[in-house]
């Protein structure tokens, strides 16, 4: 098999892997915010058992990566709060694909903020994003349940948070040498859990773990989520073709659609498989790679979703 064939299967098996993190959100008996606690502050030490192994860890780093770092983990925070409750009024399948739309805001942002050019691909990638969602949720809003409609806004949120958060390790990683992927996923994983922590102390929400099973599910979560996932992403992307990398990792929210109805019996139309299928292709052409410097970056934008 060929390096580039091996490094393919990597991203893929990657992408698969955390196609389960919103299934272990729903399975595990805890609070959103516990769940992700655990997941950012046991995936953390994982990850420090990691990058010990692999001594991967190159320092110092410059201040201002080190602050890009604190607000990427800030954000991330930000993100899983409002991404478990999504799953939790919506289901995985539906709160993973909103939270995929983040491929969209963060083409626009390099559109508009960032001078890159708008391609035919976003153009046509945003109205058939909008025409999907319509689909799967319908035109009546005023009709839909209450926690269904604050699932929807938390989902769309989830993506506009993740989407800054990429951005603020996109900042990290250009302030100068030092550090690395994984130690770099240290310090956010830490700043996520310590956010989550006290978020969670204020609002009087539970950190406590029921049972054993759910303390074995948590564990789980952060080890396929936060560390197994993305070393194998992260480890393939370098040697994938930045044009190759956004339609394998499609395969992360059409799995999580997939397993949404396989595991918890997710009842779904004509319509709204007709819906997730245009979103996921809109995903699909919003992740396409420009012609620029973009080109090289492309690959890099999903690395580590949920």
């Amino acid at each position: 098999m060929s390096l580039v064939d091996s490094a393919t299967l990597r991203v893929m098996a990657g992408a698969a892997m955390i196609s389960f993190a919103p299934v272990f959100v729903r399975l595990v008996d805890v609070t959103p915010t516990a769940s992700a606690f655990y997941r950012t502050f046991l995936g953390g030490i994982i990850l420090v058992a990691w990058v010990a192994f692999a001594r991967s860890a190159r320092v110092p780093r410059s201040r201002g990566a080190v602050v890009a770092l604190v607000a990427a983990g800030l954000l991330f925070a930000g993100d899983l709060a409002v991404w478990h409750r999504s799953i939790w009024y919506v289901g995985p399948g539906l709160a993973t694909l909103l939270a995929n739309f983040q491929v969209l805001i963060l083409a626009v942002v390099g559109v508009v903020a960032l001078g890159e050019r708008a391609r035919w691909q976003l153009v046509a990638a945003i109205p058939m994003a909008l025409a999907g969602l319509a689909l799967i949720v319908g035109l009546d809003w005023s009709g839909l349940p209450s926690d269904y409609r604050w699932g929807l806004g938390f989902g769309l949120l989830t993506a506009v948070f993740y989407s800054a958060y990429i951005l603020s390790l996109r900042r990290a990683r250009r302030l100068g040498a030092g550090g690395s992927a994984a130690s770099d996923l240290v310090l956010v994983s830490f700043v996520s859990a310590a956010a989550l922590g006290l978020g969670a102390a204020g609002s009087g929400e539970s950190l406590a773990v029921p049972t054993p099973m759910d303390g074995l599910l948590l564990v789980a979560y952060a080890l396929v989520a936060q560390v197994l996932g993305w070393i194998l992403i992260s480890g393939g992307l370098p040697r994938v073709p930045a044009s190759r990398v956004g339609l394998i990792l499609l395969t992360q929210p059409t799995l999580a659609f997939v397993w949404d109805v396989l595991i918890f019996s997710r009842p779904f139309t004509g319509r709204e498989a007709l819906g997730a299928a245009l979103a996921i292709v809109a995903i699909g052409l919003g992740s396409q790679p420009g012609r620029s410097a973009d080109q090289g970056q492309g690959a890099g934008r999903d690395t580590d979703r949920e």
